[in-house]
C-alpha cells in the first residue's frame, strides 16, 4: 500500500494555502484519508475522476481537484 501524504506535507500545504490542489494517487484508500484531512483544513472537492492508465491490470489512478473554501 502507498503511504500517501506525510503529516509534514499536509502541514506545509496548509502553511502555503494554495487556492487549488490537484491530488493524483495510485492508492485510493490513502488518498481518501488525505482528502478528508484537507477537507477538515478548509478545502472542498470540486471534481474527482478515475483514470485507467494501465488497461488489463487492476492499477488505476485517482484524481481529485480541491479548492480552498471561501
Amino acid at each position: 500500500m502507498r503511504a500517501g501524504f506525510e503529516h509534514a506535507a499536509v502541514a506545509e500545504l496548509m502553511r502555503l494555502g494554495p487556492a487549488r490542489i490537484a491530488y493524483i494517487s495510485c492508492e485510493p484508500s490513502t488518498q481518501a484519508r488525505d482528502v478528508a484531512l484537507l477537507i477538515r483544513a478548509g478545502y472542498r472537492v470540486r471534481r474527482a475522476a478515475i483514470v485507467d492508465m494501465f488497461p488489463q491490470t487492476y492499477h488505476i489512478e485517482s484524481v481529485v481537484l480541491l479548492e480552498r473554501a471561501a
